[in-house]
């Protein structure tokens, strides 16, 4: 058991500290990345800015105290500098990156490597959102958010309200950039999304909305195209739904813009496309058809093409695109999490978020031109849990019931190994539909596997068709048929592991956060195997969630239709976990964030009236002011602990029969 005879508390599970926005100098020396906690009660964020060498010749330094919501750390193109966003009020004049605490707008800082020379840049009302060093000239392109003014004013839809806009200000030779900003006006009222700077400093790729919100009837993501040196701009038109991550790269001839983007929008799976600015071509060109995995970022390299990061199976891949071909080359496989790659001016060294499945997540170098070489861990940000021992996490592969390939993984209890014989087994399903499972350390509130592990359960993580990893035909699978297979891939996962005397057929339990909750209401809908369910955040009602959550459309995708559409049956019925309440009798742990605009409360409230009125067994937890994630220390240490106690009260650990 663990070197510490008390086991694991909810406290230690949330009071940690997470890395976040890692950037590689672009000479490929250094690393800058900022740390924040996982949780907080404080109204407001903070972070600290660490920089260390990107071999691991040196340890990491702290270049602010932490007391700030210090973020976004973006290096000049000379690397002497490093550029980042903080909410401190400290003046302008003052020096010394940590003499101010927190509580403005965030505004644009710089300072250089080592910490010395600090300057605040900028002084906007409604603070800065993002920013961008441009290569060559002494330009920053920032996003600066509109202050509002509206107080309790009535909002009226379609009247112009608080935009983030896009200025570009010159750090070189103006004594107050914020006083001399360079506005740019061609964009009229569209919302700034996101910004990629070509590299050679000269054009800027940007993305907006037409308004600051997502329509959630009529989406629209737009590209343009702004020349830095005369600020004119070039509307390219409509790209495909959520589209993101834009990378410049050139073929020697031309320069193409790739991004991120769904395919077939609103629903699906994402994909890369391609285009180029100057050319005649009829529409952005699908760099990914075809593949068995699924592109998850794009990282711009300044001397070649860009790197990307791809899902397949339990594990992330380094690719690399081939300027040739128009296709991707792996240059490396790794076991469970990599997020926010980052690389060096020629793409050579690169910096990425990991997590496997004995570590939470943490900051590693590589070596891209040299992938059998192990990447070189550059932080130690949770040596509270090495005292710890933790269940084993076993990888899963097998087959649904219509030959369809799957994944997953089983987290045993602490202590034991499936040949101890059967224990109570939790099936918790991860959210979406289009996401997945890793083979990585699956501590968290949403997501509480290696938790529920220290008090006696074995921990099922399906992949079911739906996700992401395996292409954009799995993806597609539940389009219009969401609890079909899906629920099936699911299903035939826990017989697997009764059938293997893992899990006792008498304790079991499902579980899940967003769609994961979604799906343990379907499951209490459509069988009574299961002694307790917990669903967290879940959709209830897919027609009302399309008329009321901020996704509409792609809601309307998934269901297969909206309210308004005639007197019904609508086809969303047949596959919202609500019409078919009546048939449930397995006790429920609803639990929701009040605030909640993704999944809004009354779905939740749909589910309590409904177990009410049939007399299910259930409890009803709302969390005021949360959203549809739990970023409270104090709600996130009650949500840990009221999902064990639940299952505690009807499932009992494994030494309880």
């Amino acid at each position: 058991m663990s070197v510490d005879p008390v086991r694991i508390t909810a406290e230690t599970v949330v009071d940690g500290v997470v890395p976040r926005d890692p950037a590689v100098s672009p000479d490929g020396r250094w690393v800058a990345y900022a740390v924040t906690a996982l949780s907080s009660d404080a109204p407001r964020p903070t972070s600290a800015l660490w920089v260390t060498a990107v071999d691991g010749s040196s340890p990491p330094r702290q270049l602010t105290d932490g007391a700030s919501w210090d973020h976004r750390p973006r290096w000049a193109p000379d690397s002497r500098q490093l550029y980042f966003l903080s909410d401190r009020t400290e003046t302008a004049e003052a020096t010394g990156a940590g003499e101010a605490a927190g509580g403005g707008a965030p505004q644009l800082h710089r300072t250089n490597a080592d910490g010395s020379g600090h300057r605040v840049l900028t002084s906007f009302e409604g603070g800065v959102v993002n920013h961008l060093p441009l290569a060559g000239q002494a330009l920053v392109a920032v996003v600066v958010a509109d202050p509002d003014h509206r107080g309790i004013a009535p909002r009226v839809w379609g009247e112009p309200g608080p935009r983030d806009r896009l200025a570009l200000l010159d750090t070189g030779t103006a004594t107050r950039p914020a006083d001399q900003p360079i506005p740019i006006t061609g964009l009229g009222e569209h919302h700034v999304q996101e910004i990629s700077a070509r590299p050679d400093g000269r054009t800027l790729a940007v993305i907006t909305h037409p308004t600051p919100h997502r329509d959630p009837v009529r989406p629209r993501w737009e590209l343009h195209l702004l020349d830095t040196g005369t600020g004119k701009i070039q509307d390219l038109g409509a790209l495909g739904w959520d589209a993101h991550s834009p990378a410049w790269w050139h073929d020697d001839q031309r320069w193409h813009l790739s991004y991120l983007a769904m395919q077939p929008g609103p629903d699906g799976g994402q994909a890369v496309f391609d285009l180029i600015p100057d050319s005649e071509q009829a529409a952005p060109a699908d760099l990914t058809e075809g593949l068995d995995r699924c592109p998850l970022e794009l990282a711009q390299v300044a001397q070649g093409p860009p790197l990307a990061l791809f899902a397949h199976g339990l594990d992330t891949e380094i690719h690399r695109l081939d300027p040739r071909t128009r296709s991707f080359t792996r240059l490396a496989t790794v076991p469970g999490l990599l997020e926010s790659l980052t690389s060096d001016h020629t793409g050579a060294r690169v910096a990425v978020q990991a997590a496997n499945a004995t570590h939470p997540r943490e900051v590693y170098s590589a070596d891209a031109g040299d992938p059998a070489r192990p990447p070189t861990r550059l932080t130690r940000l949770r040596p509270e849990l090495e005292r710890f021992d933790w269940g084993a996490q076993k990888r899963l592969s097998y087959r649904a019931r219509d030959g369809l390939t799957l994944d997953g993984l089983l987290v045993t209890p602490v202590g034991r190994v499936p040949e101890d014989g059967p224990v109570p087994l939790v099936t918790w399903v991860h959210g979406g539909p289009y996401g997945r499972y890793m083979d990585q350390f699956t501590l968290d509130p949403h997501a509480p596997a290696q938790w529920l592990a220290h008090f006696g359960y074995a921990v099922f993580l399906p992949n079911p068709r739906g996700g992401e990893g395996h292409g954009q035909a799995f993806a597609e699978q539940v389009v219009g048929a969401l609890g079909a297979g899906e629920w099936d891939d699911i299903s035939d996962g826990i017989d697997l592991l009764v059938e293997r005397g893992v899990a006792d057929p008498a304790r079991l339990g499902i579980g899940g956060w967003s769609h994961g909750g979604t799906m343990a209401a379907w499951a209490v809908g459509h069988t009574d195997r299961f002694r307790a369910a917990v669903v967290g955040a879940g959709v209830t009602d897919w027609g009302m969630l399309a008329a009321t959550g901020e996704y509409g459309a792609s809601e309307a995708g998934l269901s297969g239709s909206v309210g308004w559409e005639g007197t019904g049956p609508h086809p969303h019925d047949a596959v919202s976990p609500i019409s078919f309440a009546s048939r449930m009798s397995t006790p429920v742990l609803i639990v929701h964030g009040e605030a909640d605009t993704n999944v809004p409360l009354s779905q939740a409230v749909y589910l309590h009236r409904a177990l009410r009125h049939y007399g299910v067994e259930q409890e009803f937890v709302v969390y005021p002011g949360a959203g549809h994630g739990l970023a409270r220390r104090d709600h996130q240490i009650d949500l840990l602990e009221r999902t064990r106690a639940w299952f505690d009260r009807w499932l009992g650990r494994a030494d309880v029969k």
